[in-house]
């Protein structure tokens, strides 16, 4: 069961911020090389990541900064490398006078998802606010050669199309605006539903093997839905299935770091363990795999074929 939240929005500066997503519930993506299709929002195991997510997401709504610092901090310990919730726990710090600890944030953010153009744009801002113009005006730069080369085609046009006038307003070379982009508004303002919508459609995706159009799809539904496990275990798959072996397991040890009982996260690390030839590594997978299922289940299954046909001599 979930419970579904109202609509708020809030603007700090030049950003509208998302929705808050809704309480999930229990599940999980199942094993094997075709991906399943629960909904995000509908379900999820038992933890309190995504709760924290929401909690935050709804105090920076309230312009409650201390709230919503305590509950992506409370985000950021279990999973640290989640760029969503290192911009907003910036936006958190921003509205708490804290600058120089916004800045370090939206950079950790860029760090780990590049095309987080919301984390470049504020990070551009910061850096003109704390006088730092010339740092500011590189920002707008790659934002400017970003917006260029996507040339209102790539998934970013909405956000570059409001990201580069933004920090120029920052740096003074342009008025202020507090004009939102419709694409980027419909972005912020995402409902529950577009993010597990968004989740959906990347399954299908994978399942076309489009893995590339898969990540932009799980990437929308991430910043809706916040660092939700199957939505993790899917961009490590897609990552996995693109030769992008350390992003993948990245992602796969933020989805057991979020639920540590997560069987397609479990499963789908132990396949990226054979293909880079650690047997032994995939074989505590499995045992990982056959002590959360007594009775036995696909993904342990799936994962001891795997073994077996990279085993030397396997009969």
């Amino acid at each position: 069961m979930f419970r579904s939240v109202k609509l708020a929005s809030i603007v700090f500066g030049s950003v509208v911020l998302l929705t808050a997503p809704v309480v999930l519930a229990s599940g999980s993506p199942s094993g094997g090389t075709t991906a399943a299709s629960p909904r995000p929002s509908m379900s999820a195991p038992d933890f309190d990541v995504n709760v924290e997510f929401k909690k935050g997401v709804e105090a920076l709504q309230a312009q409650q900064f201390k709230e919503a610092d305590r509950a992506f901090g409370r985000v950021l310990e279990v999973i640290p490398r989640d760029a969503n919730t290192n911009f907003l726990q910036g936006m958190a710090r921003a509205g708490l006078g804290k600058p120089k600890d916004a800045r370090r944030y939206y950079e950790k953010a860029i760090k780990y998802d590049d095309n987080l153009i919301l984390a470049h744009q504020e990070l551009g801002i910061t850096l003109a606010k704390l006088g730092e113009t010339d740092k500011a005006k590189a920002v707008l730069e790659d934002l400017k050669k970003r917006a260029a080369v996507c040339a209102n085609t790539c998934p970013q046009a909405g956000d570059l199309a409001v990201a580069v006038p933004a920090v120029e307003a920052a740096l003074g070379a342009a008025p202020p605006t507090s004009q939102v982009a419709p694409s980027t508004a419909d972005f912020l303002f995402a409902s529950a539903e577009r993010g597990d919508n968004a989740y959906l459609d990347a399954v299908a995706l994978i399942n076309q093997k489009r893995y590339e159009d898969a990540i932009v799809a799980l990437n929308t539904s991430a910043r809706v839905l916040g660092p939700h496990p199957d939505i993790l275990t899917y961009l490590g798959f897609a990552n996995r299935k693109l030769g992008r072996y350390e992003l993948a397991e990245s992602y796969y040890r933020q989805a057991l770091d979020a639920a540590p009982g997560h069987l397609g996260a479990t499963e789908y690390y132990g396949e990226l363990m054979v293909e880079r030839g650690d047997l032994a590594g995939a074989r505590r997978m499995l045992a990982k795999l056959e002590h959360s299922c007594r009775f036995g289940c696909a993904q342990a299954d799936e994962l001891r074929r795997w073994i077996t046909a990279a085993t030397p001599d396997a009969s």
